[in-house]
């Protein structure tokens, strides 16, 4: 259900209904990209029933699945054209064409190109525990959230978003846990890293199956390297990489999770989903009181 996680918390007044939100939806619905078009985004139906609702609601979560297809269209594919076509013009008329003639001329050959460029499609999911006030997307980038959290406001009245941001840094609480060896309650350090100089030098030193709780990883913190990514487990349910901006990656639920579990509907969506939204409505809270809190947004 999800990979990644970034966190965002919504002001409080927003009070657009279920119904509100879907009727907001359906004037932005996917539609595929055309012929001439480089890129598509819209909200597509998170079950993936055909004609469905573009929000789900299970035990009061609500889902949202955002889709995006690109053409994609090499820029080394239209500089080689480009410049044929230059040699063309110099060839047959004597002289180079100017750079706004070039930039023109890559336009064009753009568009020409285009209708038979592979189209590449990536979906994005959302969750919105309305009561927390707690919005959560599974896009795999800040960049791709950003686009996401952009259509939302715009496309819901009345919704403020913002980064939740934490007392101590992720990269500092990191840290500590690594040169202390000791992970905060509920939480276990597992064996991957990432360490990063902050001097000029970037120096990066990564750690993949491989024991942390050592003297050398001690060494390059006293020396200056921050923990830029690490691997964490949740009161042996919930495993994922923490990354110095607060976003979780490589996000897994362990075994233990579904011990138990009865599917819903044919398709488990409805099992998915509230063994996820589940287990994260304990997970991140921890997460985050393991940081320090919250910051406030007046502080």
């Amino acid at each position: 259900m999800f990979k990644n996680v970034i966190m965002y918390r919504i002001a409080p007044g927003w009070s657009l209904s279920a119904d509100g939100v879907e009727a907001r939806l359906q004037d932005n619905h996917f539609v595929e990209c055309g012929s001439s078009q480089e890129k598509s985004v819209g909200w597509i139906e998170p079950r993936g029933e055909a004609n469905g609702p573009l929000l789900e609601a299970v035990a009061g979560q609500w889902i949202l699945k955002l889709m995006t297809e690109t053409r994609a269209l090499p820029a080394s594919v239209v500089n080689r054209k480009a410049q044929e076509r230059v040699a063309q013009i110099e060839a047959s008329t004597g002289r180079k064409p100017g750079k706004k003639e070039t930039r023109d001329l890559k336009d064009d050959i753009r568009l020409e190109l285009l209708p038979m460029a592979f189209t590449k499609l990536a979906s994005t999911r959302v969750w919105i525990d309305r009561e927390a006030q707690l919005l959560v997307t599974d896009a795999g980038s800040q960049a791709r959230a950003d686009e996401l959290i952009t259509l939302l406001v715009q496309g819901l009245p009345g919704l403020a978003l913002s980064l939740i941001d934490t007392q101590t840094s992720p990269s500092a609480a990191m840290a500590d846990w690594l040169v202390s060896q000791e992970a905060p309650q509920g939480f276990s350090v597992d064996r991957e890293c990432e360490l990063k100089a902050a001097d000029e030098s970037k120096a990066v030193v990564r750690y993949a199956r491989h024991r942390l709780d050592t003297d050398e990883v001690k060494q390059h913190i006293e020396g200056g390297k921050m923990p830029t990514r690490l691997a964490l487990t949740w009161n042996d349910r919930v495993s994922f990489v923490l990354t110095e901006g607060l976003q979780l990656k490589k996000l897994a639920f362990l075994d233990v999770v579904f011990e138990g579990a009865s599917q819903g509907k044919d398709d488990g969506f409805d099992a998915d989903v509230a063994i996820a939204t589940g287990e994260l409505q304990k997970a991140l809270p921890a997460l985050l009181e393991a940081l320090g809190g919250e910051r406030s947004l007046a502080a």
